[in-house]
Parts: structure tokens; sequence; C-alpha cells
């Protein structure tokens, strides 16, 4: 008998011997050679937070987030004061190591210790972090946690379908598309569907190698041009 058939001939998901869950994310920084993650802190955070923000005259960086633009600071403070500092959705403020600035948000969200299932979500990255290597690395730095310091065996990322940049992103970083939940949630009076990404444990460590690949100042000309792209990194590994 097949160990992905039951004892009655059908077909059953395979074995996953004495599982009992896993931990919450812890609440310490993660620390790379260009970004450092913090747990977000309203009154230290909030003011660089928005003067990175702020950046962006057009507020095209609010679009496809459920919240924002705020009219003033006040309003911005107030928001996060009342929204992000729990522990599911748990910020992140993203510091440039180079200037000490705190330039974009994360957070691990929709955290399920019990099937080892965790999303990134509420990401919102300043003008200035944007198509950086700060950026990549801080992507790679909640994947690692998640699966090298804590075990979890999925990764997700959901974003609206219509929001081609964050759809780029996840398939640069590595995670597969799953699929569109047809107007799964409205918001800012108006729909979403939803496209869904994941990565597994079993596909992280050739993407991990890749992301380390690229992340090497070998990767980088001496005018900060990448030499390979991470998605032909990741495609070259998981081909090995």
């Amino acid at each position: 008998m097949s160990e992905h058939s039951s004892d009655l001939g059908l077909p059953i998901g395979f074995p996953v011997p004495g599982w009992n869950g896993l931990n919450l994310p812890p609440r310490t920084s993660m620390v790379g050679q260009y970004c450092r993650l913090e747990i977000l802190d309203v009154n230290a955070h909030a003011q660089e937070l928005y003067d990175a923000y702020v950046a962006d005259s057009e507020d095209r960086i609010w679009t496809y987030l459920p919240y924002g633009p705020f009219a003033d600071f006040g309003a911005f403070q107030s928001w996060m004061a009342n929204t992000c500092t729990g522990d599911d959705p748990l910020f992140y403020t993203i510091f440039d190591l180079n200037t000490g600035r705190a330039v974009g948000v994360a957070s691990y969200l929709r955290i399920n210790p019990n099937s080892g299932s965790i999303e990134v979500g509420h990401i919102n990255f300043g003008p200035a972090m944007q198509r950086t290597p700060l950026a990549t690395e801080a992507m790679y730095l909640m994947m690692a946690r998640a699966f090298d310091e804590l075990n979890y065996r999925r990764y997700e990322w959901k974003c609206d379908s219509l929001n081609a940049r964050s759809c780029r992103a996840a398939g640069r970083l590595g995670l597969t598309f799953e699929g569109i939940f047809r107007q799964c949630t409205i918001y800012k009076d108006r729909n979403r569907d939803t496209a869904w990404y994941s990565i597994l444990d079993t596909e992280w460590p050739a993407t991990k190698a890749a992301f380390q690949a690229w992340l090497s100042a070998d990767n980088f000309s001496d005018e900060g041009n990448q030499r390979q792209t991470l998605a032909d990194l990741i495609n070259q590994e998981r081909t090995v």
C-alpha cells in the first residue's frame, strides 16, 4: 500500500508524523546587511514612517491598502496606535542601515502555528525603499525567520489581483501563484478579487540560496546594477 493511500485505497495526504504545532513569531529584531526590522513602536517610529510615506506626493502607495492616505500626521499616528500594535498582524518597522531611518513596514498575519502557515502583508515601502536591495532583503529576512527559525511549512502572500506591482513582486521573490478568490472582499467601497501566492518549506532551501547569491556584493556592479536577476537565480537553484 502506498503511503499516500488509506486502508481503503483512497488517496490521502503525505504523513506528517509527530506534528505538534509551532511557536508564534518572536518580537525580536531581524538584521541584514542593508536593513533592520524591529517591532513597530508608534511613539518611536511614527514620525519617520510618516515622513517616508509623504515623499509619495501622489499617494500611490495607499491605492491597494484598505487604509490611507491620511490627512495629517495626527491621523496617521492614531491609525497606527489602533492597528499596528497587536500580535496578529505583527507589524515590523523597516530601517535603512545606511541612514538609520525608518523607510517602511511589513507584518506577519493570519499566523497559524497549528498548521504551520503564516502570511506576509501590510507591506508598505516608502519611495526611498522601493526597488532597492534593502526592499528585497527585508522580504528575505521575513521568509528566513518563518522557515529557518520557526520551521513553518507554508508562507503566503495575498494581494488585490489588479495590483500588478505586488503580483510581480510575489513571483520575483519565488512564490507560486495559486489562483484568484473572486469577489473576496470589499475595501474602500470597491470590490477586491484576491490573488494568492505561496512558498513551501520544501522550496525554501533553493530559494534561500538564490536570495543569498543575489544579495551578495559580487552580484552588483560598481554602479549598483544587478548582474543576475533574483528570478533567474531562483530558477537556476530550483533546477539543480
